[in-house]
């Protein structure tokens, strides 16, 4: 009996088997050397659903409907923050029969991750760059979970590692000339932890490990300055299918590695 064609045809079985060995994965994690904080680039919402002859808001909704469980994986392995990119600046050009679906799905995602207690929302992007409803949502669960403690999650919708550079020079020169201070002496004064105290992470811990799902093996932006020490992790499911074990193989793959921080 070929065991593996029938694994392969069992659904069933499949969750069994994967199961079996996600915990077996899980075992042998050293919490010690789990990541403080994981940014995941969600990919591959589209071509998983194209692939199923879904519709591309299909798409969009499975990979929203992902974002809970991810999270409470990232949660029972003593991830402390998360970055998840939902939407990229390069998005909003997206044509509208796409974009205000994908809009409304975000924004009932944030809702919900809002209505856990054990949530923090922290909004991570350029918001005036959004629709009105998509912004005034972010603000409310920031808003509405400041209080909460537990993990902390970096949503970033309309966010590019670019524009978040250039917002943060431009908010040190804006709070700089609000004091006054002569143009000359900004010049001197500005380095990377004044650029870094502007960001939109601000305070919090660099990414230890960054995911991308959907076989891309591109940073596209994402956290550009955060992530100049950060382990990168590629994974060739895409987003919807992405199973607890490559979660934990990422984990492993992470704790395998010698961390050298550029040297």
């Amino acid at each position: 009996m070929d065991v593996g064609k029938v694994v392969r045809h069992s659904p069933l079985l499949r969750k069994l088997v994967y199961g079996l060995y996600g915990r077996r994965v899980e075992a042998h994690l050293d919490p010690a050397k789990a990541p403080r904080h994981v940014g995941v680039m969600l990919d591959g919402n589209r071509r998983w659903a194209r692939s199923l002859g879904m519709s591309t808001a299909d798409g969009h909704q499975s990979g929203a409907d992902k974002i809970p469980e991810f999270l409470g994986w990232c949660e029972e392995t003593g991830v402390e923050v998360v970055t998840l990119w939902l939407l990229s600046t390069d998005n909003l050009n997206r044509p509208a029969a796409e974009l205000v679906p994908l809009l409304g799905i975000i924004e009932q995602a944030v809702r919900d991750m809002a209505a856990n207690p054990r949530w923090r929302v922290h909004p991570v992007g350029a918001l005036d760059l959004l629709p009105d409803s998509t912004a005034a949502t972010l603000k409310e669960a920031e808003q509405a979970t400041a209080e909460h403690q537990g993990l902390l999650v970096n949503v970033a919708v309309g966010y590019g590692g670019r524009h978040e550079i250039a917002d943060a020079v431009r908010k040190l020169l804006q709070e700089q000339a609000a004091q006054g201070t002569p143009l000359e002496q900004v010049a001197e004064m500005i380095d990377v932890e004044q650029i870094a105290r502007h960001l939109y992470t601000s305070g919090q811990p660099d990414p230890d490990l960054v995911i991308r799902t959907s076989g891309e093996q591109r940073l596209s932006g994402f956290l550009l300055w955060q992530s100049a020490h950060s382990e990168f992790y590629f994974c060739e499911a895409y987003w919807p299918a992405f199973r607890k074990v490559d979660f934990l193989r990422a984990l492993r793959d992470y704790a395998q590695r010698n961390r050298r921080y550029g040297g």
